[in-house]
């Protein structure tokens, strides 16, 4: 049966406040309760991630009977996903065996990711600059085309020369500095985000 509106945005914004309140007031009766809310949310994402495991099986299963279309890349997906399930299964995910073929698997995937991202963010900073010649534009293909450069492995990352040595480390520190940027960003939406929900703003959960 399907919750109404203000019943279910009552509950998220009690839920939430809740949990809210537990980081920051010290009653042991609040941390009690924000501790077993947590838990019923893990368990819930737990099952949550094993009805889209099934889901994600369910269509590639589907994909294989099917008549018209048939992706024959499906039966390679489902066998590799038994097989790291069946394996994972008897060895345990925290087996060094297990996790060197995981690793093997995941690390080439990772590389060629990044790769793809490398070769479209070049060629976005090139669109960029077709359609908006300005000053950002010139810096955004500029700084993607030294970090492309410098991370490539053809330059050295260091220098005996003290001023280029320090130019180098300038350069070096700048992907942190806008990785930090990022999760900053990432942390203050979040926030902004979850606030919007405990005051009702957003009501995601009415359906």
């Amino acid at each position: 049966m399907r919750m109404r509106a203000p019943v279910s945005t009552a509950i998220a914004i009690a839920v939430g406040t809740i949990i809210l309140l537990g980081y920051f007031v010290p009653l042991a009766l609040l941390q009690n309760i924000r501790v077993l809310l947590l838990g019923w949310a893990v368990a819930l994402l737990g099952v949550a991630t094993l009805v889209g495991i099934l889901n994600m099986v369910g269509v590639h299963w589907r994909r294989i009977r099917s008549e018209e279309k048939r992706d024959y890349y499906s039966v390679i997906f489902l066998l590799a996903f038994m097989v790291t399930l069946i394996f994972g299964l008897w060895r345990s995910p925290s087996d060094p065996t297990f996790q060197k073929a995981v690793t093997s698997i995941q690390a080439p995937v990772a590389t060629t990711l990044m790769a793809l991202l490398a070769v479209s963010l070049a060629y976005s900073s090139l669109r960029l600059l077709q359609k908006q010649q300005g000053v950002m534009a010139v810096i955004f293909l500029i700084s993607a085309l030294v970090f492309l450069v410098l991370l490539s492995g053809y330059l050295p990352l260091s220098s005996d020369v003290p001023v280029l040595n320090s130019a180098l480390g300038f350069l070096n520190r700048l992907p942190l500095a806008g990785a930090r940027g990022i999760l900053l960003g990432v942390a203050l939406g979040s926030l902004t985000t979850g606030l919007r929900i405990l005051l009702g703003a957003d009501r995601p959960y009415s359906g």
